[in-house]
């Protein structure tokens, strides 16, 4: 007996055995104590009968967690082939419960292979972490095939994510994730929690569906007026919208929108006006 919760050997143990060096190129940062990523998959539970997505499933820190959690089933989505035996071994160990999927998450529609119900839960590789973030919060048709999201990010962009308007953090992908999701920071990692240590702390983010969120034309629509809007943050809307509309001046005073605010003064609500107007303008 090697003293693990599941029998399996510990990960640090699995690692050497694989030659698993973390790869920067990859984005891999590996967290190596069960403890912590048990403490992890708690927080995207409770787990029982739920089907869990997990994007950079890395050797299988988290999967373990997330099936010692009461996982019905781990769908471990990895695109590093150095990674697939240690994956296989916890496979084996769990017989049903493991799927292996081999490939990049920003190539595949992750909803064509999630039984329902799903839950996305992944230490993401931060380089590919926000472009995820947005491509899933857009899913076509809404509400999603996923009940919710809890997602690791670096702790700053986190801030950013659920900061609310008027202030310095509220920017493009704020407006995108509290369009859709409710966002809450559910707790902060830091650097030494990671091998190798980044140079920054993290955070888990649970993003919840909203299931009708604000009309906003398309999801297309609302990235980019919010684009505009907080290209150049200290412009006013009259001037940073001038690139989407003819009339910017005239067009936000119909939406009662004072048109020497800026961006960041705008609630979730108001993007979703603009965006409406821009889709309906644009067509």
């Amino acid at each position: 007996m090697n003293g693990t919760p599941d029998g399996l050997p510990p990960l640090s143990d699995v690692i050497r055995m694989h030659g698993l060096t973390a790869r920067k190129g990859l984005g891999q940062n590996f967290i190596l104590d069960l403890n912590l990523t048990r403490r992890i998959a708690r927080a995207a539970g409770p787990l029982e009968g739920i089907s869990v997505v997990e994007v950079g499933a890395g050797p299988g820190g988290l999967t373990r967690a997330l099936l010692l959690e009461g996982a019905a089933k781990v769908i471990a989505l990895e695109r590093d082939a150095r990674c697939f035996p240690a994956l296989e071994q916890i496979a084996a160990h769990y017989p049903g419960r493991v799927e292996i999927m081999r490939g990049d998450a920003l190539e595949m529609e992750l909803g064509a292979h999630a039984p329902s119900p799903a839950r996305i839960v992944a230490n993401l590789p931060y380089g590919a972490s926000t472009e995820l973030l947005a491509r899933w919060l857009c899913t076509e048709p809404w509400p999603p095939w996923y009940d919710k999201m809890v997602l690791m990010f670096q702790r700053e962009v986190a801030e950013r994510l659920v900061s609310p308007p008027n202030t310095k953090t509220y920017g493009r992908l704020s407006v995108l994730t509290q369009w859709r999701t409710t966002p809450r920071m559910l707790l902060t990692l830091p650097p030494q929690a990671f091998t190798p240590s980044p140079k920054v702390e993290s955070a888990l983010v649970e993003f919840v569906p909203v299931l009708e969120p604000e009309p906003a034309g398309s999801c297309a629509a609302l990235q980019q007026v919010a684009l505009a809007a907080f290209t150049q943050r200290r412009k006013m809307l009259r001037n940073s919208l001038k690139c989407l509309f003819q009339e910017p001046e005239t067009m936000l005073e119909s939406l009662s929108i004072n048109p020497m605010l800026r961006g960041e003064a705008l609630s979730v609500s108001e993007f979703c006006a603009l965006a409406r107007r821009w889709h309906a303008e644009s067509r």
